[in-house]
């Protein structure tokens, strides 16, 4: 195997097992849903994963996401000091 093609499995499956432990931790507290952003900003730093073959799009796509997360954090933060 390629060490790209490692690489992308290795990032997959750690992905993965970051899925399961937050389900599992989610089950065990009360936490709040995804939002809508920080799904669509997940979605983009795993399609940069996937497309990483062509560095600039993967990179492209990872600094999209990272953009977005920053984003719903901040639209996060600012409603929840208006509610306090």
């Amino acid at each position: 195997m390629e060490s790209s093609t490692v690489f992308i499995v290795i990032s997959i499956l750690a992905l993965a097992l970051i899925v399961i432990i937050l389900f599992t931790i989610q089950q065990q507290t009360k936490r709040d849903k995804l939002t809508p952003l920080a799904g669509m900003a997940f979605a983009f730093v795993l399609a940069g994963i996937i497309f990483s073959d062509e560095k600039i799009v993967g990179y492209g796509l990872i600094g999209v996401g990272v953009i977005l997360s920053i984003i719903d954090i901040i639209k996060n933060t600012k409603k929840d000091t208006a509610n306090h």
